[in-house]
């Protein structure tokens, strides 16, 4: 959650619209309608005014009002700013999945992406797109993280699921079930722990982090009667992070570990696949789960859910994700801002625990 003792007003955040045809604008007029959203940053919406003017008609969303900029540089601090990434007529086709909603997703990404990376804005915050229909010669992938990591050639990044209570990353992504145990090595594990340590330490304020890894099979493969890959994969990892320093356990039964709660125990979670991840996480934190893709040099967030097209359109869409996906990526802004400030070089801090910076933030559980 944002801190309101913070100054917070110059922060520049992107919202890009995503999928026109879902409930991206819904979500998004919810979520800025209150008026108090300006005393904490600057908000930049990258996509249609016609199309927001449309949505907030036609969901009776009527108490805002949308600023048009040309450019970022021109966005007004207490107003809610919006970008026109395409300036044609559009058909609106709630709830439907079309080619035009798909190229208008990717087009306001794109720009919102060449404005970071020039630092018109500091932060990125996703509304939901359809990852079919807006494939194309220039958006080839399986979804935002692996287009941002192509963007800024970041190789080493790391899905990581967001709540109040929870924080699970995923070593493998958007793969087929059958894949994920021959993509499984003990040098990708330890990577992820890499990845996910440095961000809890970095990202939220996270002193001494301890990361519980999940195993693969069912009861973490029994000894090595149910799948051996605990024995041969999973554990080496485990020892190898223990060697750098770094809090690691496991690896747990994925199961027994939800259903007792052991996962408030940790300061984040590795689980071996994309279900085993998102499962647990939707069950317990669906309403206000934040997507954050950790390991970049910029700082993405987004809801947890897609592009409802089954409720588009109704009005009954909840914009608490969406809302939290901005106040963390608020709080990450500052926190780094902090670890820059209590370290020379922040971006370039040692994978090696043992190079940890020498300070004791309070840690945020």
């Amino acid at each position: 959650m944002v801190n309101p003792d913070k100054n917070n007003e110059d922060i520049k955040v992107g919202i890009t619209h995503g999928d026109f045809n879902g409930i991206s604008y819904e979500i998004i007029i919810k979520t800025l309608m209150d008026k108090r959203i300006i005393e904490f940053f600057t908000p930049i919406v990258y996509g249609s005014s016609k199309v927001a003017s449309y949505y907030r008609k036609t969901l009776d969303l009527n108490d805002i009002q949308f600023n048009l900029v040309k450019k970022a540089d021109y966005a007004n601090p207490k107003r809610i700013n919006i970008i026109n990434c395409i300036n044609d007529e559009v058909k609106i086709e709630i709830g439907k999945l079309t080619e035009k909603a798909g190229e208008l997703a990717f087009l306001a990404l794109e720009k919102a992406v060449e404005d970071l990376k020039w630092n018109k804005i500091d932060v990125l915050v996703t509304a939901p797109i359809n990852k079919s229909n807006i494939q194309s010669d220039k958006f080839n992938f399986t979804g935002h993280t692996d287009y941002l990591a192509s963007k800024f050639n970041a190789d080493n990044h790391l899905m990581l699921m967001v709540s109040n209570e929870l924080r699970i990353g995923m070593v493998t992504g958007h793969i087929p079930l059958k894949e994920v145990s021959e993509q499984l090595t003990s040098e990708l594990i330890l990577n992820k722990i890499r990845i996910l340590d440095k961000t809890l330490r970095m990202d939220f304020n996270i002193d001494k982090p301890k990361i519980a890894v999940l195993g693969l099979n069912p009861h973490a493969g029994d000894e090595g009667l149910i799948g051996t890959e605990e024995k041969e994969t999973i554990i080496p990892a485990l020892k190898m992070a223990e060697e750098e320093n770094r809090l690691t356990f496991g690896p747990f039964p994925a199961d027994g570990f939800f259903a007792s709660e052991k996962y408030k125990k940790f300061d984040g979670i590795l689980a071996m696949y994309h279900d085993q991840g998102m499962l647990p996480f939707k069950t317990l934190a669906f309403d206000t789960g934040v997507n954050f893709t950790a390991g970049l040099p910029i700082i993405r967030t987004s809801p947890a859910h897609g592009t409802a097209f089954d409720i588009a359109g109704q009005n009954i869409a909840s914009p608490d994700s969406f809302r939290q996906a901005i106040y963390l990526a608020i709080d990450i802004f500052n926190n780094r801002r902090e670890f820059e400030e209590l370290n020379k070089n922040p971006l370039k801090v040692s994978d090696n625990q043992n190079d940890k910076p020498q300070f004791d933030p309070k840690a945020r559980h």
